[in-house]
């Protein structure tokens, strides 16, 4: 095990602090040996057709993997059975992990989370805004490790209609809810990550597509033609996913149940 992130007095005063203090929930083993054996065979959906993702009509391509796409993007596929999760506590979690105390981002992986900070704390605080709407338009600043050491991260979370999504295909069989943002950092990514109803709790189904950016309002392509991006970009940001939803899920129903004084903002 790695090293667990630091915490402060205060930090360890919280009533969520007993999910930091429990080891990490145990990998999967058949995603470990995905991540061991090498990348996907089969691509991801490409992003100009990310709407088949969310309609569920992507199953030709890559669910669960990692790889690099003949035009040299990366892509990472994860999906992650959440028994005993709901789409009310996701469509909470994202919004509440980036404002109040960094322990909120510590206690989803805290050997790799340090922080993350919403650029409009009032707006995601704000009762009168819907909490499956609390990312939109906002900010996260993060700091967090997926391989190569801490970095910085800008999260820039999109409503499903500036993200290019079809708004008909949220609230969906295939597509409860979702978040969606582009990544500003050392690697520009899109990112989305949905969920739907699925046995006794939820199927959460990440989708990356690095290489991508936003430029002046249009969604492109940024590597160079030519380039490839190396292997182990995806390879990292696959094991980093399958780690932190790993547990995600692990804690979530608990910290739902057990922590009520906690589901404000």
């Amino acid at each position: 095990m790695n090293k667990a992130v630091g915490v402060s007095r205060e930090e360890m005063a919280l009533p969520y602090y007993k999910f930091f203090e429990q080891p990490l929930a145990e990998i999967p083993a058949d995603k470990l040996e995905i991540l061991k054996s090498g990348p996907s065979a089969l691509p991801a959906v490409p992003f100009e057709q990310r709407n088949l993702f969310l309609a569920g009509q992507d199953g030709e391509f890559c669910q669960l993997g990692y790889g690099v796409m003949p035009d040299g993007t990366g892509f990472v596929c994860n999906q992650t059975y959440m028994p005993g999760v709901t789409g009310e506590m996701l469509d909470w979690w994202f919004p509440w992990h980036s404002v109040g105390s960094d322990l909120r981002y510590k206690i989803w992986d805290k050997e790799d989370h340090y922080f993350a900070r919403a650029d409009r704390a009032d707006y995601v605080c704000d009762p009168a805004v819907p909490v499956n709407q609390k990312t939109w338009g906002v900010n996260h600043y993060i700091l967090e490790d997926v391989g190569p050491g801490p970095e910085f991260l800008k999260l820039c979370f999109k409503s499903p209609a500036d993200f290019g999504y079809d708004p008909a295909l949220v609230g969906s069989e295939q597509c409860q809810s979702l978040v969606c943002a582009i990544g500003e950092g050392n690697c520009a990514a899109a990112m989305t990550h949905k969920w739907y109803l699925y046995k006794d709790g939820v199927m959460f189904c990440s989708r990356f597509w690095i290489g991508y950016a936003l430029i002046d309002g249009v969604y492109k392509k940024i590597l160079p033609e030519g380039v490839r991006l190396p292997e182990i970009v995806p390879q990292g940001l696959f094991a980093h996913n399958i780690k932190e939803f790993s547990n995600l899920a692990a804690i979530l129903p608990r910290l739902w149940a057990e922590c009520p004084e906690c589901l404000g903002f």
